[in-house]
């Protein structure tokens, strides 16, 4: 593309001052971007700027097209098997795509998922899976066409799909401009779209682990991205969930595969066995699949095969031991009592502080860093009992780290108040 007299500081003093971007210069500066002719602190600059002015739906559903258009669209239509796929916002200990994707893919339907990286405190579906020895999310098109017929899902680094949000996704990781209602929208419509599912459901998360903690922005972020799927002939469906405290009873790579391997087994934490079975059901629903019931998956093992299946036909050995941090830390309970509330942030980022996220682009995890939750919300502790563990393989992590967990929960007399896992179902 030419560059139709626009230029980046014209475009960036635009959205600085409140202005709307045409779609013309939308178009021009994703593409630019793209390409190298607009440089990263020009971006840098221009991610911030919407961060703080914001983008109305037009510029938002623009903003989508410039980047489903910057890259490949598969489709899936002629593969004779019905395609869904579903999107988190990202949240902690999120590893509900894991055993949602065998779980679904043992009901019949196909499942292409297009999985990113951490993004900021959240962690990142490839990050998870890369710490199983030899996993390999690079796949060609081909590879997952091939990987759906024959397994039923394939999770994979979005490559030539949209390749504008790859390095938008890693920019905005690194500055402090994660947490905007169209870029998020943006993201993750345009890889999904891009995908070539025949139908999407979404989790967005809400609650102090959130990207957006606000319940009202949630639902704007929600009803903006079912709003985009069906502009692009997409039935799109928004689940509004809790994200107050972590997900589950662990929070980093590797220490969440091994958990949703409990999931698999039929065992695992409640919350992450009801979401991953409601949001199955969702995606059988809208991908017009009457099957069996999904929590029988987990009982009788398909689900479980279905996963030891893809993970070896991405070159992973799950016989190998997952690897843990070599150092770790417990925080014990100063006083005997109930568990209360903890923060879903706190735990992100002191995960993030011993190595399971990363502070710039391209940026290395530990694979074995991260938390392990001993007790959960509700439950009796006495005193001087493990509350929680950190794992890290860089011991002068502990003292950031702990400083973010510090005042993230607490142990008193009384159980604390029970919130509904699932909030909302936003449809078109």
């Amino acid at each position: 593309m030419t560059d139709l007299g626009f230029d980046a500081p014209t475009v960036i003093r635009t959205k600085r001052d409140g202005g709307r971007l045409a779609d013309a210069a939308i178009e021009w500066v994703v593409d630019a971007y793209t390409h190298g002719r607009v440089a990263e602190e020009q971006m840098s600059a221009l991610l911030m700027a919407i961060f703080l002015r914001g983008m109305d739906r037009g510029e938002t559903a623009s903003w989508t097209a410039a980047m489903l258009a910057s890259g490949d669209r598969l489709d899936f239509s002629d593969l004779g098997t019905p395609t869904v796929d579903k999107h988190s916002t990202g949240g902690v200990g999120d590893k509900i795509t894991l055993p949602l994707v065998a779980v679904v893919a043992a009901c019949g339907a196909a499942v292409p998922q297009a999985s990113g990286r951490g993004l900021g405190h959240t962690g990142g579906t490839l990050d998870k899976l890369e710490s199983i020895a030899g996993f390999s999310a690079m796949l060609s098109n081909e590879r997952v066409r091939d990987q759906l017929r024959d397994v039923g899902a394939a999770i994979f680094a979005a490559g030539e799909l949209a390749p504008a949000d790859a390095k938008l996704y890693a920019l905005r990781d690194v500055t402090a401009t994660v947490e905007s209602l169209p870029l998020i929208a943006s993201s993750v419509m345009s890889k999904k779209l891009a995908e070539g599912a025949g139908a999407l459901v979404l989790d967005v998360k809400v609650g102090s682990g959130a990207l957006l903690s606000s319940p009202q922005r949630c639902r704007e972020l929600a009803h903006t991205m079912v709003e985009l799927g069906a502009a692009h002939g997409v039935p799109t469906h928004a689940l509004l969930t809790d994200m107050n405290g972590p997900l589950g009873a662990t929070v980093g790579n590797a220490l969440e595969v091994a958990e949703s391997l409990e999931v698999l087994a039929g065992g695992g934490p409640p919350d992450v066995v009801a979401l991953t079975l409601r949001l199955a059901s969702e995606m059988l629903e809208l991908a017009g699949v009457d099957a069996r019931d999904p929590a029988d998956t987990l009982c009788d093992g398909t689900a479980m095969d279905r996963f030891r299946r893809l993970i070896a036909a991405q070159g992973g050995d799950l016989s190998v031991p997952l690897p843990i941090g070599a150092h770790s830390e417990t925080v014990t309970a100063a006083r005997g009592g109930t568990m209360g509330d903890i923060d879903a942030m706190a735990v992100g980022l002191a995960a993030w502080r011993l190595g399971a996220g990363r502070s710039r682009p391209g940026e290395g995890v530990q694979a074995g860093a991260g938390i392990r939750i001993h007790r959960r919300p509700g439950e009796p502790v006495s005193a001087g009992a493990p509350l929680f563990t950190l794992f890290t393989d860089t011991p002068e992590r502990f003292g950031a780290a702990l400083a973010e967990l510090d005042g993230g929960y607490r142990v008193g007399d009384t159980p604390p108040a029970s919130r509904p896992l699932i909030i909302d179902r936003i449809v078109t």
